[in-house]
Formats: C-alpha cells, sequence, structure tokens
C-alpha cells in the first residue's frame, strides 16, 4: 500500500489517449454496482464520483446497491454481467477477504472481475473508551500483555476489515483478546461508547467525530502514514509494532472479458474526477485519501492483500458462522 501514496501525484493525472472504439463508449447509461448498503462509506464514495463521471461521460451514471454476503452479491452480479462496458463494480477490502473467508463463492474474484483503478484508502483508528487507563498503543500492549484474555475488542462483524486490522495487531503485538463480533460498526460503537467494550478498530469517517466530541479516546491510525485529518496521531507502526499497515480502500472493477480500451478510458475519468478540488475536499471530509491509479497497479495490490488476508485469516483460525 505504501506504493499507492507513494504513485497519487502520478495516478490523479489523465491517462493515455484512447482508440475510438473507447471514443464511441457510451452510447447509454452506465450502471456502477455498489456491493454495500446505502449510506455508507463505499455509497457515499459512489454517489460522489457518479455526477463526475456523468458530466464526463455524457450519459447517465446509475448507482445501483446490491449489498449481502460481505459483497458477494453486487460482486457476483457484475463478475455475470455482460462485458460491454456498461456494468462496473464499486467494491472495497472485502473484496480481498472474501475468496478467503469464503471459499464456495458463486464467482472467481482474480479471473471474472478486471480492474479499473483504485479510488482511495481510508485508514482505520485505534480508539478506546475514554476511561481506559491506557493512553498510548504502547501502554495498551503492556496493559493487555499484564491481563491476557481479560479485555476484549470489538468489530463490524466477524471477518470484517475491522477485525482483521485487530487480528493482525493482536499477531505482530503477541496479544490475548477476546473478539466481540457486532453487526456493523455503528452498533460496535455505539458499545465501546458506552463502556461495555474497550477497545475497537474503527472507520475513521466513523469514529473521528466521536473522538473530537470526547467520546472515544484516539491511540493510533493504522496506515503507513499520520492522516492528514488528525496529523497528531501517531501511526500504529511508529508507536511500537513497525511494518504494521492496514487501510480500508474502494476501488472499481469490471466484469472481465470488457474492451481494455473502455477500461482505460474509465481509468481516465475516474482519474479526472478524483483530482478535482471539491471531491478532494469531500474524500478529506472522509478522512480518506485519494489514489486513483492504473488498473495492473491495482491488481497488484489486491493480489497482495489476498495474500496478507491469507496469513492472517488462517493464524487466528476465523470462520464465517
Amino acid at each position: 500500500m505504501k506504493r499507492w501514496m507513494a504513485c497519487a501525484a502520478l495516478a490523479l493525472v489523465a491517462g493515455m489517449p484512447v482508440t475510438a472504439a473507447a471514443q464511441a463508449w457510451p452510447a447509454k447509461p452506465v450502471r456502477i454496482v455498489v456491493s454495500y448498503p446505502p449510506g455508507g462509506g463505499a455509497d457515499a464514495t459512489a454517489r460522489l464520483l457518479g455526477p463526475k463521471l456523468a458530466d464526463a461521460l455524457g450519459v447517465s451514471v446509475v448507482i445501483e446497491n446490491r449489498q449481502g454476503s460481505g459483497g458477494v452479491i453486487g460482486g457476483d452480479a457484475v463478475a455475470k454481467a455482460a462485458p460491454d462496458g456498461y456494468t462496473f463494480l464499486l467494491d472495497a477490502s472485502s473484496h480481498s477477504i472474501n475468496p478467503v473467508l469464503q471459499p464456495k463463492m458463486p464467482f472467481d474474484t482474480l479471473k471474472d472481475l478486471v480492474p479499473v483503478s483504485m479510488l482511495l484508502v481510508v485508514p482505520n483508528m485505534l480508539v478506546v473508551h475514554p476511561t481506559f487507563a491506557a493512553g498510548s498503543v504502547k501502554e495498551l500492549v503492556a496493559l493487555v500483555k499484564s491481563k491476557p484474555g481479560q479485555f476484549s475488542f470489538a468489530s463490524s462483524g466477524n471477518g470484517s476489515a475491522q477485525h482483521l486490522a485487530a487480528e493482525l495487531f493482536k499477531a505482530q503485538a503477541g496479544l490475548f483478546m477476546v473478539h466481540i463480533p457486532y453487526r456493523g460498526g455503528g452498533p460496535a460503537l455505539i458499545d465501546v461508547m458506552g463502556g461495555q467494550v474497550p477497545i475497537y478498530f474503527g472507520n475513521m469517517a466513523s469514529a473521528s467525530p466521536h473522538v473530537r466530541a470526547g467520546k472515544l479516546k484516539a491511540l493510533a491510525v493504522t496506515g503507513s502514514k499520520r492522516s492528514p485529518a488528525m496529523p497528531a496521531l501517531p501511526t500504529i507502526a511508529e508507536s511500537g509494532l513497525p511494518g504494521y499497515e492496514v487501510y480500508e480502500w474502494n476501488a472499481i472493477f469490471a466484469p472481465a472479458g470488457t474492451p481494455a480500451e473502455i477500461v482505460q478510458r474509465m481509468q481516465s475519468e475516474l482519474a479526472r474526477a478524483l483530482a478535482l478540488p471539491d471531491v478532494r475536499e469531500r474524500l478529506a471530509g472522509m478522512g480518506a485519501e485519494p489514489v486513483g491509479g492504473m488498473p495492473a497497479e491495482l491488481d497488484r495490490t489486491r493480489r497482495a492483500e489476498i495474500a496478507k488476508w491469507t496469513g492472517v485469516i488462517k493464524r487466528a483460525g476465523i470462520r464465517l458462522d
């Protein structure tokens, strides 16, 4: 993921010239399937970029939510769609988690969906209840090690990105904590703020307002560098766990077989949209960092993510209920 940050400036410019085939596209509305519910981060990203793409392409861009099974239902719908450039998938980090957790998926992530462009990355935030005795990552690690098994952490669900962020933290720090899964980040946040569960790796966009309001105490962010949204907050890596790095992300994919010229044109228009000042301002307000990037870069990233989470899931023995 460090490479995303290094190539962000290059990624946020228009791509190479396109062929006549791509210039003839699109001739009708383009559909972007969001594999998560309305109101979430992926949905917000799609609805921010949709109008920008519509202006650039000269046709309507329809956002369709097809949530369920951690993103599998939406991914399956796009994997089986006609590869004609009129259906795309906006997916998130589960894209690289589901192939490990759900071996009987109805489609092959790597074969049936081709990368178009990374859109953005969002670090998680390690937060605790305000009364929690630890005020830093080092203090938290020392405290949990002194009382193994007596502390719990919340997640937005078994096998979720937040759950895996915590499992990677546990593994690198050598901790034993009890996992308390919830049905979504909202209920998890409520119980952490209420003191029922002390520790949570929360989405930065949803957790940071509660940190600013004093309802949560932030210890660190999970990215490779400090977040511009909260620059005073250290990373976990610089807080004693070098190499720790976790981002949630949004990216665009297309059905396998979609003409390369159309994929290239879509990538180029996404790069232009991500470079717009109002888009960057809105993303910053969500705690997100625009990335963009070429299809090959996204393909390398998702393969690396699959390998990373395969190790974490196997070590932790995570299974879907």
